[in-house]
């Protein structure tokens, strides 16, 4: 047996010793006193193009000294990625080097890259007709309409096409103005809406304002993270993994909530008018980290909400289309009807598309003016659109969102219980969030330098992943919907064996 200072000394030389090894998949793991086996990439049959363009140097001194500062400033890794092509859940290097994408082009890449359906659709309508605009009626527009509204509950049936998300958001604060004729809208700290200059009004995060003037009328109130926030428990959230928190809460009655709700009864009684426009939400918050509210707590709002004379508006850009698995759209899980519905990423599979869907009363108020979008449902948007919406009902993947996700979350839960700098998992179907802290008890946010280290692990490993929450302490896990319970397990095996990494270095 040793004594306490001779292991301490031997753990010491152990961990000088640790080194980095190359292994042939390309990927990289940390040998140290006791060797782990790196987790084996699952199998894929596609065979990728020899990236032969312009070479990777090159690239980054352009992106360093052409493109826009923001470019590099949200450029992930230490070490880029310089990605050359995707099929499915799959991304390859210019190297050749293979990734199971589970960030989706930030919750974008919905039936998977290049999916073969949806290309074939783009490029049928390419050799038919690339655009015209509204004023003259192409049948692509009519049709996508149609097949999008019929998948929205009564009275939502009105459908307005963008470009984007944040386009879809400024609409639709446009619409709640006119229709109500009052000014003021509400969202929740931590939210997300958008980075144009009428949305970043409606974004709650640091981070993406800027010190000019802007967002007039736009107010946020506090977020019910029921994990970070004041108040919180384990029976709080509809997710299949609940907080580590205590809740003292009876069966079906949330304490929590009910205190958040006067939080926000607070805010109508101090910081808005009588009257209000709208109120703005996410079903759970994406940019935000997966953050996931009381399960009553947007039935309350809305309650409040149309007290005082607003509309309320579901932001669907991450949460539509199948991705949460138990319902098409993340507001149907809340047992609420929003006067307004947005969305966009998923909506194209990549393809730059958004869509504002609202009631016939909404929409004959806005009529009064006019509302025209050069690019919003031109025919090659309105084609893929819609063989989105049929690939996701043929291949039955809103379901595999259900088991696939909740099979994540389990066993990401098991990973929270086994490291002590995981403190919450949570989400549903494959909008999935892992917070990390200094540890369970204090919830100290990761430091941005460990959470770096573990992303940069990960990558190195063969996952791509996303980061996300007000202090970038929460892991974001929005892969294309086609993934695998065999994928999922190379990944869980990889991110166990990151944070084994980095706990082993600490």
């Amino acid at each position: 047996m040793f004594s306490p200072m001779t292991r301490a000394r031997l753990l010491g030389k152990a961990v000088e010793c640790v080194s980095r090894v190359h292994l042939q998949s390309g990927a990289v793991c940390q040998k140290a006193a006791v060797k782990h086996s790196t987790p084996q990439i699952p199998p894929c049959d596609f065979k990728p193009d020899s990236y032969q363009a312009m070479s990777k140097q090159r690239l980054l001194e352009i992106r360093k000294q052409i493109c826009n500062p923001m470019t590099m400033k949200v450029t992930y890794y230490k070490e880029p990625v310089f990605i050359h092509q995707g099929h499915m859940q799959w991304l390859w290097d210019m190297d050749g080097k293979r990734y199971l994408d589970l960030f989706a082009g930030v919750a974008t890449v919905s039936v998977g890259h290049c999916n073969p359906r949806v290309t074939e659709a783009a490029v049928k309508q390419l050799e038919h007709l690339w655009h015209t605009t509204a004023i003259y009626i192409h049948p692509q527009i009519q049709e996508y309409a149609e097949k999008l509204a019929s998948l929205l509950p009564e009275p939502l049936k009105v459908v307005y096409l963008t470009n984007s998300g944040s386009e879809a958001n400024d609409l639709a604060m446009l619409m709640a103005r006119v229709h109500t004729g009052n000014h003021d809208v509400i969202t929740l700290r931590g939210s997300y809406h958008g980075g144009s200059p009428l949305a970043i009004g409606l974004t709650s995060n640091a981070a993406y304002k800027y010190p000019v003037a802007s967002g007039f009328g736009c107010h946020n109130t506090m977020c019910p993270d029921v994990f970070r926030g004041v108040w919180g428990g384990n029976q709080c959230r509809d997710s299949p993994v609940q907080t580590i928190r205590e809740c003292s809460c009876s069966p079906g009655h949330c304490q929590a909530n009910g205190r958040y709700i006067e939080q926000m009864k607070e805010m109508f009684a101090t910081t808005v008018p009588n009257r209000i426009a709208a109120f703005f939400g996410e079903p759970i918050q994406g940019v935000g980290g997966a953050v996931q509210y009381p399960k009553s707590f947007l039935k309350d709002t809305y309650k409040l909400v149309r007290e005082k004379g607003g509309i309320c508006i579901a932001d669907e850009v991450q949460t539509g289309f199948g991705r949460t698995g138990s319902h098409f759209w993340g507001f149907q899980a809340h047992d609420v009807m929003p006067d307004i519905v947005t969305m966009a990423k998923g909506i194209g599979n990549g393809f730059p598309m958004g869509a504002v869907v609202t009631t016939e009363e909404i929409a004959g108020s806005f009529a009064k003016g006019v509302h025209f979008n050069t690019f919003g449902g031109n025919p090659v948007a309105c084609a893929i659109g819609s063989s989105v919406l049929d690939t996701i009902a043929e291949d039955g993947l809103q379901e595999n969102c259900a088991v696939v996700g909740t099979y994540l979350l389990t066993e990401l839960a098991k990973l929270r219980d086994k490291h002590e700098i995981v403190g919450d998992v949570r989400g549903k179907g494959l909008m999935i969030g892992v917070e990390m802290v200094t540890d369970k008890v204090s919830r100290v946010p990761l430091p941005k330098e460990a959470m770096a280290e573990i992303f940069e692990d990960v990558k190195d490993m063969g996952v791509l992943i996303g980061t996300g929450g007000l202090y970038g302490q929460t892991f974001r896990i929005k892969p294309p919907m086609c993934i695998t319970k065999e994928d999922v397990d190379f990944f869980l095996a990889v991110f166990d064996q990151a944070l084994q990494n980095y706990e082993t270095r600490r």
